[in-house]
């Protein structure tokens, strides 16, 4: 593995960024880990330069953390390596403002590596890269935009549970669906434009936000990109953004899967296409997709591998509450013509434009984990030459019984069996997730919930 050194364009980025921003006092290093959960360090401009020369050091275990942020040993990237370093260098590209900041501070996005420099296995970002890498051996670029769905929330809970924030302008809290309601994006008008703007001077291409399927609901679309990494990259600052834009408007956010029982929970849906790397050609386009051999295998691989990439899609105890018919989320592995009711989607707008929409995931995931999943069954599919079967036409629910994983436990155990993901993602990093979510697993389900105590402690 080639090592890694500080390159020019990384250093020329970081002084015209320091020249254009002089009032920059501190630069907020940041790293997501397994939960897509942003770590890392705060430091001084003055010691800006010495991470663009000589990276920043944090422990591997950073990548052993549960949701708690507690490290589970049985990763063995804790105590039995001595919770050592390993070395974190800048993303190129993501060197950026933070508008929220009353301090003028900067952000730029980490990635592990080795001491020798070797990109280090259990970063998520280099889980995806390597499974990017099969697809650069086939002259294709992947082109992938995110559609991420998140609720505006009370920063004051009731009773411990989420509700809606009261409107800035009306002062009543929302209390009904009203998908796509123009007047609800005016009730907030102020922080969801400001998080819009945010993202603009980030860099970030959030091109629009839509009202979604319950109270204060809503959803901020990324323009695509022609870098998978990239495309997760925004996806991981567009969430921290969204949270900190809300902050600065007393407003809380929740990426929960399922916050509220009987609303809808929140996805996170990928637009897939392949490129040609020669003639930048979508390899999807096609009058007719269904003869489009390269969809129809591309979504065979994701579809028969659907099932062990749950834990990935849905990695969280909470995330399997978020499926139902009546809430848009596919329970089976199915594929259809603009269809929402499907797994898997292929919009039919444009016959140069056809892709892959992947409906399962949760806003939850982890996107790197998530995409590396997604793209290692249609690679999958593509080698193999898998047919999906016939495309649902009308309402999948009616047809399809439930088959996909509906726990996190027996998802874990699809992955762990997986023998084509394990292929695409090394065992040894399956092994670490694994472990992680099996120990989050067992301190759920030895905690007692309020709901038992209404049952049982009064009536047995």
């Amino acid at each position: 593995m080639t090592s890694v050194t500080p390159c020019a364009s990384t250093s020329s980025e970081m002084n015209d960024f320091l020249q254009a921003h002089p009032d920059t006092q501190y630069v907020d290093l940041l790293i997501s880990d397994m939960n897509g959960v942003v770590r890392g360090k705060r430091i001084e401009r003055a010691s800006l330069h010495k991470v663009y020369e000589k990276g920043i050091n944090l422990p591997a275990s950073l990548f052993a953390l549960d949701i708690n942020g507690s490290t589970v040993e049985s990763t063995g990237l804790g105590l039995d390596i001595g919770d050592a370093d390993r070395i974190c260098y800048p993303i190129a590209g993501t060197l950026s403002d933070e508008p929220w900041q009353k301090r003028p501070t900067a952000q730029l996005l980490m990635t592990m590596h080795e001491l020798d420099g070797a990109p280090f296995f259990a970063d998520p970002r280099e889980v995806l890269r390597q499974v990017v890498s099969k697809f650069d051996a086939m002259g294709l670029d992947i082109c992938a935009a995110f559609e991420l769905e998140f609720y505006l929330i009370d920063q004051d809970n009731l009773n411990g549970r989420p509700q809606p924030p009261r409107s800035p302008i009306s002062g009543k809290r929302p209390q009904s669906t009203q998908v796509y309601l123009i007047d609800d994006l005016d009730e907030y008008a102020d922080c969801l434009q400001d998080m819009l703007e945010a993202a603009k001077e980030q860099g970030l291409p959030a091109d629009a936000i839509v009202k979604e399927s319950a109270p204060a609901q809503f959803e901020v679309n990324l323009h695509h990109v022609a870098d998978p990494l990239k495309a997760c990259d925004y996806a991981i600052l567009l969430k921290r953004l969204i949270k900190n834009v809300a902050y600065d408007h007393e407003m809380d956010t929740t990426f929960m899967a399922k916050p509220y029982p009987g609303q809808a929970g929140n996805g996170l849906h990928v637009h897939i296409s392949l490129l040609d790397k020669k003639t930048g050609k979508n390899i999807f386009a096609h009058e007719d997709p269904l003869q489009s051999d390269a969809l129809r295998h591309a979504i065979g691989g994701v579809l028969e591998t659907m099932p062990a990439s749950m834990a990935f899609l849905c990695p969280n105890i909470n995330s399997y509450r978020r499926f139902g018919a009546q809430f848009y989320v596919p329970n089976a592995p199915s594929w259809g013509l603009d269809n929402r009711t499907v797994a898997v989607r292929v919009p039919t707008d444009s016959s140069e434009n056809v892709r892959i929409e992947h409906r399962v995931a949760g806003a939850d995931a982890n996107p790197y984990l998530m995409l590396a999943a997604i793209l290692a069954g249609i690679h999958h599919g593509l080698t193999s030459k898998v047919e999906p079967g016939p495309p649902i036409e009308g309402n999948s629910y009616e047809q399809l019984e439930q088959s996909l994983p509906n726990n996190l436990r027996d998802a874990l155990r699809a992955l762990d069996d997986s023998e084509v993901l394990n292929q695409y993602i090394s065992p040894d990093y399956i092994d670490i997730f694994v472990a992680c979510k099996e120990s989050e697993l067992a301190e759920f389900e030895v905690s007692i919930s309020d709901l038992e105590y209404n049952w049982y402690l009064h009536t047995v």
